[in-house]
């Protein structure tokens, strides 16, 4: 039986009035997107769990602080107040703001990756491997085992593989790897965190080799609760406590504010030394905006001052990671396979278990993807050869060892009730699964290495 959940630690204030379109609405929705769950329209959709980027719900606190933005281009009150929420919740002197997470990477690998560099991850998310790949780079694997089988109970299935790690910096050497990044939580092996400990460690390598470590840190607040849940040592630490900690272990990080900060716009490149700040500045200023408003307005520069605490408040987050394991409860108790245990933001099914006749080559999890939108104008994403499968050096295709679809929560912007109906929704598409008898084809994909997913004209076909 699964146990009753938290009631939601908020009051809606404001509502945003939404609508179930028909099935024939749905049916015209795929065609017109080409059957890839971007294409469609935000009015074609009632439940939107595409991505928990920018989709969440801001506070009256953030509401409020819009009206105070200073907009000088330069020197503007308000990204001193980001700077300052920057040092108080994570400890950095640095700090440059950018548009979004991308925008970071854009600042990060474009300064410090270079043609033949190789760098090591846990796991990178799709626009961080694309990054590496503009620049010439490539993304090299690093976590556990565990985290390729989606049954398996470990509580940090986010972590590196030391020995992995350690056997990649022998490899190839300090000249070839310009830093090593790790992502917080490993949004690509299912919303899983890294614990305290393994992130130390891999900084005691890093170190030891002279090379950089960064956090993909979008994540970093629902990381920390998972810490001070699941990893013994740290259960008497508060969330803001263990994310300092956490924040220790790195040289510099990246952030998509849209996701953990609670903002709906923006980004940001933290640092430790301002020699490795000043190294980023010109990129900055490139393609973003002057240094000190990074191609934000001053009232989003306040908002994410704000949201930057407001995420480790804990009673916030106690509901959150609860939520997100209430949608896998009901569906683990239905039968769908999942990967366990739930992590923070997402639910991911796995789609290879859930329609095992359909080959990897023919997009299982984006198959499931247009299904639950059929079945309950819902939106999720698949995250498996669609978005991960690469040519190798004789251009044979080399398939992810996952094949996921993601069920992304928005924060704060869902009920309970909410999460009841996605569960019924793919409940009812379980139950026709073996029904499900078709592949999706390519038609029209953009030639940009690792951006596929984003763009492609998809068509379905008989299997």
């Amino acid at each position: 039986m699964v146990e009753r959940i938290m009631p939601e630690p908020y009051r809606i204030k404001m509502v945003e009035p939404v609508k179930v379109p028909d099935r024939d609405e749905r049916e015209e929705a795929l065609k017109r997107a080409h059957y890839n769950m971007f294409g469609l329209r935000s009015q074609d959709v009632y439940i939107d769990l595409l991505t928990d980027s920018g989709t969440g719900a801001m506070s009256k606190y953030q509401w409020g602080a819009l009206m105070i933005g200073d907009e000088a281009y330069a020197g503007a009150d308000s990204f001193f107040s980001l700077k300052k929420a920057v040092k108080e919740i994570l400890g950095f002197d640095y700090v440059v703001p950018t548009h979004q997470g991308r925008a970071a990477e854009n600042v990060v690998f474009g300064t410090l990756v270079k043609k033949g560099d190789v760098v090591p991850f846990n796991m990178p998310f799709d626009t961080t491997r694309a990054h590496i790949f503009n620049n010439g780079g490539e993304p090299l694997d690093c976590v556990i085992d565990e985290a390729y089988h989606p049954e398996v109970q470990h509580p940090f299935k986010g972590n590196v593989d030391i020995k992995k790690l350690e056997a990649a910096v022998a490899k190839y050497g300090k000249d070839r790897i310009p830093f090593v990044m790790v992502t917080i939580t490993n949004n690509s092996g299912g919303g899983q965190p890294v614990s305290l400990e393994n992130l130390r460690q891999v900084s005691d390598v890093c170190r030891s080799h002279g090379i950089l470590l960064l956090l993909d840190g979008a994540r970093m607040a629902e990381n920390a609760y998972f810490i001070k849940t699941r990893e013994e040592a740290c259960r008497g630490m508060s969330v803001a406590e263990i994310l300092k900690e956490t924040m220790n272990t790195a040289d510099a990080i990246t952030v998509s504010c849209k996701k953990d900060p609670l903002v709906n716009i923006g980004g940001m490149v933290c640092s430790r030394t301002e020699e490795l700040h000043n190294s980023f500045l010109p990129r900055v200023i490139l393609f973003e905006g002057y240094a000190t408003y990074g191609g934000l307005a001053g009232r989003d520069l306040e908002a994410l001052a704000l949201g930057l605490r407001e995420m480790v408040d804990e009673q916030y987050l106690a509901h959150r990671v609860a939520q997100v394991r209430y949608l896998g409860d009901l569906l683990g108790e239905g039968g769908v396979p999942c990967v366990t245990p739930a992590g923070g933001h997402a639910i991911f099914i796995d789609a290879a278990a859930f329609l095992p006749h359909i080959p990897q080559s023919a997009y299982p999890a984006d198959v499931l993807g247009i299904e639950i939108y059929r079945e309950g104008a819902i939106r999720g994403i698949g995250l498996g050869a669609l978005a991960f499968a690469t040519p190798d050096e004789t251009g044979r295709i080399v398939y992810p060892k996952l094949e996921l679809f993601r069920l992304a929560i928005n924060r704060r912007t869902y009920t309970n009730h909410h999460i009841e109906f996605i569960a019924q929704t793919i409940l009812d598409v379980y139950g026709r699964r073996d029904a499900i008898r078709y592949g999706l084809k390519e038609g029209y994909a953009p030639a940009v290495k690792g951006m596929k997913h984003f763009l492609v004209h998809l068509e379905p076909y008989a299997l």
